[in-house]
C-alpha cells in the first residue's frame, strides 16, 4: 500500500469535510479508522502502523492549518476512547483516563497519534463538531448532536469506505419557529 498516496488522499478528505462544515478556530474534529479495512482486511484483525501514521499524519496537517483539534478515536479494546493533544483536554475540559494506546489495543491510527501529537492524552469522551470515519468504525457518539452525514468526493482510501458527519443546531419550537 502506498503511504505517500493515503496520507494524500486522507488530506484531500479533511480538507473537503472542514471547507464544507466552516469550522471555528479550536473546534474538534474527529477521526475512526481502521488501517486493517483500507488494506482491504477484516476491522481490527490486520492493521498496519505505517498506515496508521500516513492517515493520522495526512489529518493533522490540515486540522493543524485550521487551526482546529483532532481526536483519534482508539478501538474497543480501549472503550473507544480518543487521544487529542493535552492543549485540547484542557481547553475542553475533558477528563483523562490511563491508558497508552498500542496498535493491538487501540488501533494503529491511535497508537500513531499518541506517538506524534504534541503533549499526546487520552480521553474517554468528547464531543466534535465533525468527523471523518474511515473503514466503517462508527464516530457517531463523539460527535455533537444533531448529526448530519457528509459524503466526501474521495468515497474509499485503499479499500476502507468513507463516511463523515458533520453538526448543527437543534431546530425547536415547532412550526411557528423561524431559523437560521
Amino acid at each position: 500500500m502506498n503511504t505517500d498516496l493515503i496520507k494524500k488522499q486522507v488530506s484531500e478528505i479533511f480538507n473537503e469535510v472542514i471547507s464544507a462544515v466552516k469550522l471555528s478556530d479550536g473546534d474538534i474534529v474527529a477521526l475512526g479508522c481502521s488501517t486493517s479495512e483500507i488494506l482491504g482486511g477484516v476491522i481490527g484483525k490486520a492493521g498496519s502502523s505505517e498506515v496508521g501514521l500516513a492517515v493520522v499524519e495526512g489529518a493533522l496537517e490540515v486540522c493543524r492549518k485550521y487551526n482546529l483539534y483532532l481526536a483519534v478515536q482508539a478501538c474497543e479494546h480501549i472503550n473507544r476512547a480518543l487521544v487529542v493533544e493535552k492543549q485540547c483536554a484542557k481547553t475542553y475540559n475533558l477528563e483523562l483516563v490511563n491508558v497508552i494506546p498500542t496498535p493491538t489495543a487501540g488501533g494503529s491510527c491511535a497508537s500513531a497519534a499518541y506517538t506524534i501529537f504534541d503533549n499526546a492524552v487520552v480521553v474517554e469522551h468528547i464531543t466534535a463538531q465533525a468527523g471523518v470515519d474511515i473503514g466503517d468504525t462508527h464516530i457517531g457518539m463523539h460527535i455533537k448532536f444533531v448529526q448530519v452525514p457528509f459524503r466526501p468526493t474521495i468515497k474509499k482510501v485503499g479499500e476502507a469506505n468513507i463516511t463523515a458527519l458533520t453538526s448543527r443546531p437543534k431546530l425547536i419550537g415547532g412550526v411557528r419557529a423561524v431559523y437560521r
